[in-house]
């Protein structure tokens, strides 16, 4: 193992709070000691099918962990999941079933080992021990926490001060969150800034069991390419790890320049060293910001995918958005319609380039959309079904559509 003040030059980087600091280090001393890893715990509830970036600031807390030498322990939060984590929220959250939470499981595992080195994983779902507690378990684990403490939080006093209801399954998920912890021996948990309350809570669940209190580690919360809210599906700001190598790179490109810096450093495996020299460039008013947002889409498509793709990816963006030129691969999609003429946003959609009509309204709105080159203004426009069209929605979907006249 590194010396300990090696290991926490590696493990602080973009932390926000290490807590109790005094305890990690003599946990960490403890370990280098006796050459024993610590166990890192951190859930994971799929309540959407896939990952972003945003999740993968902490997964890759848990790579440098990995690689330190340490154990890094993955739940899978099937039950955790049903109930939905209250923080942060200002109602209560859809519940999903438990079919629905597993099936968006089986992606979530997939792409944890983009991040983490599988081998070296340990992987739990929390209905490992909760679909085997009964009632009485139950109250005895709700007996061990009071509603003044629960009442702590932001979220939910302020919607128990604003009327906003607040059901008793909410209640329960820090308990879970924290029974998770007792029930792998948690020394540390890594989660973002805004589960401090679900992190610390698990410390006094675990004395209460006999354990010793876990560490917590808290991350910042990503902000997405829109620059202003967390990085999130629901939002659409976000950048999947499973996406393709040209809409990553793409996505990248259309983040606001003061979000270059902490995506080198949050999510990127660029040394620590060179974190300074990028911050200075940016500081410097000669430095063309386009050119550090390249080298990160670079990054990070090679980081996911190959360096032979994050050079293709480049080479693509630069081809379509600085040569002005077309991409080399075009999709080409097919519909049929029983009259010559289509509303364009009705052909859009029957032609799978588009999920609805609205979406295509507001995209003419905003000035994004361009059929063979003119941009589309007029939102009841027409146009003939038969031959070839090229379409560009937004700034980087391309496609070419090929309608014929005929019955749907």
């Amino acid at each position: 193992m590194l010396s300990l003040e090696e290991q926490l030059k590696i493990i602080k980087r973009g932390t926000v709070e290490v807590l109790p600091e005094e305890d990690f280090i003599r946990k960490l001393e403890r370990s280098i000691k006796e050459n024993k890893p610590l166990r890192i715990k951190q859930g994971y509830d799929p309540t959407a099918p896939d990952i972003h970036l945003g999740h993968t600031v902490c997964l890759r807390k848990l790579k440098h962990f990995q690689e330190l030498g340490h154990q890094v322990v993955l739940i899978i939060g099937d039950y955790t999941g049903m109930v939905g984590d209250p923080s942060g929220r200002s109602e209560t959250r859809p519940q999903l079933t438990l079919d629905q939470v597993r099936k968006n499981a089986e992606t979530y595992q997939k792409q944890f080992f983009k991040v983490v080195e599988k081998g070296k994983t340990e992987v739990h779902f929390n209905g490992e021990w909760f679909s085997k507690m009964s009632f009485q378990d139950m109250m005895h684990l709700a007996s061990k926490f009071t509603v003044a403490r629960i009442l702590e939080r932001d979220d939910f006093s302020n919607r128990y001060k604003d009327q906003i209801p607040i059901s008793i399954h909410e209640l329960f998920y820090p308990l879970m969150q924290a029974y998770d912890s007792v029930m792998i021996k948690a020394d540390v948990e890594i989660g973002a800034t805004e589960q401090k309350f679900n992190l610390l809570t698990a410390r006094g669940i675990q004395e209460i069991y006999g354990q010793e209190p876990q560490v917590i580690l808290t991350m910042p919360v990503l902000p997405g390419t829109d620059g202003v809210q967390r990085m999130s599906k629901s939002v659409g700001n976000y950048i999947g790890v499973a996406e393709s190598p040209k809409e990553i790179f793409g996505k990248i490109m259309s983040i606001p320049d003061d979000l270059i810096y902490p995506y080198f450093e949050l999510v990127t495996d660029i040394p620590e060293d060179d974190l300074p020299k990028i911050k200075k460039e940016l500081e410097d008013e000669k430095t063309n910001p386009m050119t550090l947002k390249k080298r990160l889409g670079k990054e990070i498509v090679r980081m996911y995918y190959s360096e032979h793709e994050a050079d293709k990816a480049l080479q693509e963006f630069e081809k379509v958005f600085s040569k002005k030129e077309l991409p080399d691969e075009i999709p080409i999609m097919h519909f049929e319609h029983d009259e010559p003429e289509i509303w364009i946003p009705h052909m859009l959609v029957k032609a799978g380039c588009a999920k609805s009509n609205g979406e295509v309204r507001r995209l003419i709105k905003q000035g994004g959309l361009y059929i063979d080159n003119k941009r589309i203004d007029d939102e009841d426009l027409k146009v003939p079904v038969e031959g070839e069209k090229l379409v560009k929605l937004g700034k980087r979907r391309f496609y070419k559509i090929s309608g014929k006249v005929g019955k749907q």
